[in-house]
């Protein structure tokens, strides 16, 4: 059954592909950016989102590409960026991203009581609109948002039903499968009649979308850590510009306590502490050991960490996949999976493995730094070596699906150190442009005897392609686990 609709979804994403080639773009190729083209005949994902929103219908699917492509041009979306927008609207905060719902889906904010209708200002807050979407759409990739619609200390000044058109316009149309649900917080009765109008421009389907909530309501759909202080939510965040709201990550808690700045490195201390903490083990029978390529300038100090590292069989949740960057190979792609309360087992594990001839620096930051401990959370992986980063929810603290991780990477030159003072230095100077960046959601396993993933040397042999091979073997344990230390 799943085949038969994998075959349907691919032949509909050709037909798709073909007749816009050739019923659109031979006579409207003008009127579309190429890059826009390029892309609808590589992106799988882009052609199936705009199917899956005009249900599999390719006329319907035809022309909302048409619509959706030719104002990307007259826009010029592929082009937005920072210095795109007048510098006051980026200071005034009336559109930010920041933070989660209880489903784990970012929050797009509208502060309507910062927005006065004018004319003469519209196209540049449209812009303003593409801009943050375009920049989650490439980051994020298909994962939908919830649009907050602060409507508190709102006046009549700020009601520009047009401007609310076009951010409907964004979802249905131009950004198609990225609306999870709209938030409406404290409407005044004055725009009553205004909404029902904004519900004949939703459709039907649509409709039970809208979420009108007050104050107590609100907190059915945020948790009060991520909702201001005048929507009853704890919630310290005040928008600010420069910088640009960097999807809310931060540098997590090392193994000793919290990293009070990025310059901050584990320390000998740090490492020494490995060896208290308690790792899930396995017994040796099932202990499948994977072969490390070990460069012979490796350091004596870095060899013997890993060595203490290595020494410790761990037992963690399964990947279920393998993100293959262009300098790492992440594993696992999507979800960090950590046992239930009930198990004991708290614990995960993300493998980095460097797919390049340079040293690949790396950091790891998280939208809850207070909660997590990230091991090592700031160092650098040589040419066809893996690292094992662990991750432990801190001090008892609850996992959530809110919660979020990211994973930076930059190549570094040969002749670069890897030292902190060097590490430190190198994420000054490194461009932006020059990151890699991989975000990871968080997920708890309820089952008390989940699947476990056995990994004692992780690494890959660059010399044969065996980069795209992962060696990774899977066990589930039918006895109790040894959780004694090594």
């Amino acid at each position: 059954m799943a085949e038969n609709h994998a075959q349907n979804k691919a032949k509909l994403i050709s037909e798709t592909r073909r007749r816009f080639e050739a019923e659109y773009v031979t006579d409207k190729s003008d009127k579309y950016d190429a890059r826009d083209v390029e892309r609808l005949q590589q992106d799988d994902n882009w052609v199936e989102s705009y199917l899956s929103w005009r249900h599999n219908i390719v006329d319907e699917t035809l022309k909302m590409l048409d619509e959706s492509f030719q104002w990307r041009k007259e826009i010029s979306v592929n082009d937005l960026n920072e210095s795109s927008i007048p510098r006051w609207l980026l200071e005034i905060g009336v559109i930010y991203l920041h933070g989660y719902d209880k489903e784990g889906n970012k929050l797009f904010w509208i502060r309507v009581k910062y927005h006065v209708k004018d004319q003469k200002t519209i196209l540049d807050k449209k812009k303003l609109i593409a801009f943050w979407l375009e920049r989650y759409a490439k980051r994020e990739n298909g994962k939908p948002v919830t649009v907050m619609f602060d409507l508190s200390e709102t006046g009549i000044n700020s009601i520009d039903m047009d401007f609310v058109r076009f951010i409907i316009n964004c979802f249905k149309v131009y950004y198609p499968k990225y609306l999870s649900k709209i938030v409406i917080f404290d409407m005044p009765w004055l725009m009553n009649a205004a909404f029902k109008i904004v519900k004949t421009w939703l459709g039907p389907e649509a409709v039970s979308l809208l979420k009108f909530t007050s104050k107590n309501e609100v907190q059915d759909y945020v948790s009060v850590e991520y909702l201001p202080p005048h929507m009853g939510g704890t919630d310290p965040f005040k928008y600010s510009y420069p910088p640009l709201v960097d999807d809310d990550f931060q540098t997590p808690l090392c193994e000793n306590g919290p990293i009070t700045s990025e310059d901050e490195t584990s320390s000998k201390e740090d490492i020494e502490s490995d060896g208290k903490e308690t790792l899930e083990t396995i017994s040796n029978e099932e202990q499948t050991p994977l072969l490390k390529k070990i460069n012979p300038t490796e350091s004596t100090s870095k060899a013997e960490e890993n060595e203490k590292v290595d020494s410790k069989v761990k037992a963690f949740k399964k990947p279920l996949s393998v993100f293959k960057g262009p300098l790492l190979h992440i594993s696992p792609a999507e979800e960090l999976y950590f046992g239930s309360t009930e198990s004991g087992e708290k614990k995960t594990l993300i493998v980095l493995t460097n797919v390049t001839k340079n040293i690949v620096a790396f950091k790891v930051r998280t939208t809850a730094p207070e909660k997590y401990r990230v091991k090592p959370s700031n160092s650098s992986c040589d040419p066809g070596a893996s690292v094992d980063i662990v991750v432990s929810p801190h001090g008892g603290l609850t996992v959530s699906a809110q919660d979020r991780f990211l994973i930076m990477a930059a190549e570094m030159e040969q002749s670069s150190g890897t030292g902190p003072a060097e590490l430190t230095q190198f994420w000054k100077e490194v461009p932006r442009n020059k990151v890699m960046e991989h975000r990871l959601r968080c997920h708890t396993v309820e089952s008390s005897k989940p699947n476990t993933l056995t990994l004692k040397d992780n690494a890959f042999n660059m010399s044969d392609k065996t980069s795209e091979d992962i060696c990774l073997q899977f066990a589930t344990s039918s006895c109790e686990m040894d959780c004694s230390p090594p």
